[in-house]
């Protein structure tokens, strides 16, 4: 009996030249085959590590942090399947829904909420997507 070996799947990373990916040792993003994982993306400004103190300014920038990475990787917004939304205070979600819907309402991903602890005390809310980018 012969068995064959399965094809590989081409892989490749982002960075954003954000600290934590350094310090930490991860990517913004992979690129495995037609799926572009995106890590969990808080409203850091990554240029200036400065983050907002409100939510929503944070949420905004979380999805311009978001919306950069899958621009890398020839996707969009719109190829957005998966969401996670993690946050520390559940009080701080529906503040956030108008630029969720206006973000990610064209694709309607499946998605969860959860509330948990993050990283960094200042952060408010994390943003993780998977998309998947259209064949050529």
């Amino acid at each position: 009996m012969k068995t064959e070996k399965p094809a590989e799947i081409p892989q490749s990373r982002i960075f954003s030249g954000s600290t934590f990916e350094n310090d930490i040792g991860y990517s913004r993003a992979v690129i495995s085959g037609d799926f572009v994982l995106v890590s969990g993306t808080t409203g850091f400004d990554y240029e200036t590590m400065i983050i907002a103190p409100d939510v929503v300014s944070q949420c905004a920038q979380a999805i311009r942090n978001i919306e950069w990475a899958l621009d890398q990787a020839g996707a969009t917004l719109r190829d957005v399947v998966r969401v996670r939304y993690l946050l520390p205070d559940s009080a701080d979600f529906p503040p956030c829904w108008p630029l969720l819907r206006e973000a990610f309402g064209g694709a309607a991903p499946a998605a969860t909420v959860m509330v948990v602890g993050l990283a960094d005390p200042r952060m408010r809310i994390e943003i993780e997507v998977t998309a998947r980018r259209a064949a050529p």
